[in-house]
This record gives C-alpha cells, structure tokens and sequence, in this order.
C-alpha cells in the first residue's frame, strides 16, 4: 500500500514491503481501503473495549477482589492506560498499519523486538475474544439454559461470520449494538444511586469483605495486585492503531479515535462501578454478587432479564469487533513477509466482494472458537493481563524511542 507524507511523518515508514511472488518478480500488495470517517473509526474502537461486557463481567471479578475499592482500582487503571493511549496515538501515527502493535515496535525498536511484541498480540488476539464470549451463557440464563462453552463457541462463530462483511457494515452493526450496551450501563448507573445506601466516604477509605480477599483493610498492595486486571477492563483502545489503514487521515485521526474512545468507555465503566459500591449495603453483598443480582434487587425481574440481554449483545459485539483487529493483524504479518509464500499470498487475500481479509479473519479466529469450547476462563483472564503488561512495556519503549 503507498503512504503519503501525510501519513507517515517524520520520515518513518510502516514496517512493510513490496510483495514478491515466487517467481522473483514484484507483486503489488492487497490493500485495505481507506473508508472509515472518525465517527465510524470510534464506534469500532469503542466497541472493542466494550465497555459494557467489561463492566458487567470484568468489574465483578475486581469487586470479589477488592471490595469498595475496586472503583479506585479502576480509576488508577484508567490513569496509566491514559498515559498508555498516547503511545498508541503518537505511534499510530507515526506508523499507520493494520500491524498495530508488532508493526510499531518492529518501526522503531527493530526487528527482533517487533516479532517478540508479534508472538504475545498473537497470543492475546487467540485468547482474549474467548474470555470475552465465555461469559454469554451468564445472561442468558434468564430465557434459556446453555453450557458456557457453547454460547461462547457460538459467539465466535457469529461474530467470524460478521466479520467477513465490509468493515463499513461491521462499524453499523457494532454501532447499533453499542447503543443497547451503553443504555444498559445507564440504567445500572441510575439505579445504583437511586438506592444508594451508603456514604460516597467509602470510595475514599475502601472497605474488603474479608470472606472473599482474605483481609478486612484495603492496602497500597492489593490495589497494585488489581491494576493489570484494572486496565484490562478498559483495554481495546489500541484498536484505533489496527484500522489505521482504513481510516481518512490517520496521522490526525487515530490519535482523536483512541482518546475519544477511551474516555467515553471509561466513563461508561467507572460510573455504573461507583453506582453499585453505593447501592449495595454490605461489602459482602457486593463481593458475592453480580451485577444482575443487584438490578433484580433494585428494579425486579424483568429490568434484570433486559439488561441481561442487553449484555449478551454487548458480547457479541465485542468480540466482533476483536476478530476484525486481529484479522488485520494476522493479514499484515502476510503483507509483511512473515511466513512462507504459500502462506503469505493466503492470509493476504482479501474478498472479491466485501474487499476483508477473510483467510486471515479465518485462521486467527476459528482457534479462539475451539478455545471456547475447551477453556477454563480464570486461567485465560490470568494469562491474558500478564501479556498485556508486557506488550504495555513494549509500546512504551518505542515511543521513548521515537
């Protein structure tokens, strides 16, 4: 694909090549088109942080972990994936690529580094769209009775579907299905506080249901223990640097796409989070809990049976837009000349109608539906915080270095 000036400032190209097919002679490379206004850009990367699946599946961890404090936990988290989105919105511009992090590290830490950083976003593209889908059967529940592994298999499998489509399309439906996720954490964030039973005072001086952590006081420590976890419910703004390509004006709009993004989406977690450590009267009851038992208590059945629903979508939409990032991920590794010809001429095969890269969409996606079905969801949310600390690191080396 040709850069312009515009695009690559600083005189830093993306970290890709003039295609060479097996016969020696220059093939001109598949290239994603650029159709994604600052609108649409947003709702795909807000989506992909789903702020409503991380609400309502992430912060119940942290509660069961921290009590009243996991509020500030998150706030702290919020800060440091702050300083977290300049790096993507300074290198996403600096190297605009469908490679996202491996392409910016490779630009500017070199070539060894770059496929490090290539292996764990490979590691995390498998796992973290499994974590995310695992947890459909719980809202479900209401209407229907399913395993765990099946809803989550049949998430994926939905979503690798969609994905297939024109992203244009993808950013309509991911859009209509932010609405429904966004009114539901509205509706908890209302009712929180309208039965609020406790003193703002404990968001300050937190409380920990020693039955669940172990320890009545929240320390210094058990705060830094939740921060990978912390970021991790707002992660996904790093998905701006992945459409990159495909998005009018990048070296203006990737930064506006991942600042916008992470503050709506943060807004979005953070105050239904504190509306819920306000409208529960005990620490215990909000350890043990879930965000559904809450709204059954506060508004009754059938508002819980909505908001479920209204997550289940919110899932669904969430690993949508995750299969559409990594498929570009996996199809600019083909672009780049990563694997053996066959294999690179594959995955950078785009559709003849929809213009995606479905073979790629296909070979990072249908592994993560076989994890579904066969996975263990602590284990895969413990692995997946330690890889996107180190990947954090990374991306911070390489915007010292730039």
């Amino acid at each position: 694909m040709t850069h312009t000036p515009a695009d690559t400032p600083h005189g830093i190209s993306p970290p890709t090549s003039t295609p060479v097919a097996s016969d020696g002679t220059e093939a001109s490379p598949a290239a994603l088109a650029r159709v994604l206004g600052p609108v649409g850009a947003v709702l795909l990367t807000l989506s992909c942080i789903t702020p409503a699946s991380s609400l309502f599946i992430l912060v119940p961890e942290l509660f069961a972990g921290q009590g009243t404090g996991a509020p500030l936990t998150i706030a702290v988290g919020i800060v440091i994936s702050v300083a977290v989105g300049a790096c993507y919105a300074e290198l996403g511009t600096l190297t605009p690529s469908s490679g996202g992090e491996y392409a910016m590290v490779d630009a500017l830490l070199g070539r060894f580094l770059g496929w490090v950083t290539f292996a764990m976003t490979i590691a995390m593209l498998v796992v973290i769209p499994p974590v995310i889908a695992l947890g459909t059967a719980d809202y479900l529940a209401d209407l229907v009775r399913v395993d765990p592994q099946v809803a989550g298999c049949g998430v994926m499998l939905v979503a690798i579907a969609t994905a297939v489509l024109d992203v244009k399309s993808n950013a309509l439906v991911t859009g209509a299905f932010l609405v429904l996720e966004v009114v539901a954490a509205v509706v908890v964030a209302v009712l929180g506080l309208a039965h609020a039973q406790r003193s703002p005072s404990v968001l300050v001086h937190p409380e920990v249901s020693q039955a669940t952590a172990g320890q009545s006081t929240f320390t210094m420590g058990l705060l830094v223990s939740g921060l990978a976890a912390a970021m991790f419910v707002v992660n996904g703004f790093g998905t701006a640097s992945y459409l990159a390509e495909e998005i009018h004006h990048p070296r203006r709009n990737v930064a506006r796409t991942v600042f916008w993004s992470l503050f709506i989406g943060a807004t979005v977690i953070i105050v239904p989070a504190v509306a819920a450590v306000l409208g529960t009267g005990s620490t215990q009851e909000l350890s043990t809990g879930t965000f559904s038992d809450l709204v059954r208590g506060w508004a009754g059945d059938t508002t819980a049976t909505i908001i479920d629903l209204c997550v289940a979508l919110a899932i669904l939409n969430a690993v949508l837009v995750m299969v559409l990032q990594n498929a570009r991920v996996v199809y600019a590794s083909g672009r780049d000349r990563a694997w053996p010809e066959p294999v690179n001429r594959a995955l950078t095969r785009l559709h003849p109608r929809f213009g995606s890269p479905w073979v790629a969409t296909l070979v990072i996606s249908l592994p993560g539906a076989a994890l579904a079905c066969s996975a263990d969801l602590s284990t895969l949310y413990e692995a997946t915080g330690a890889i996107l600390a180190v990947v954090y690191v990374l991306l911070a080396l390489a915007a010292l270095a730039a």
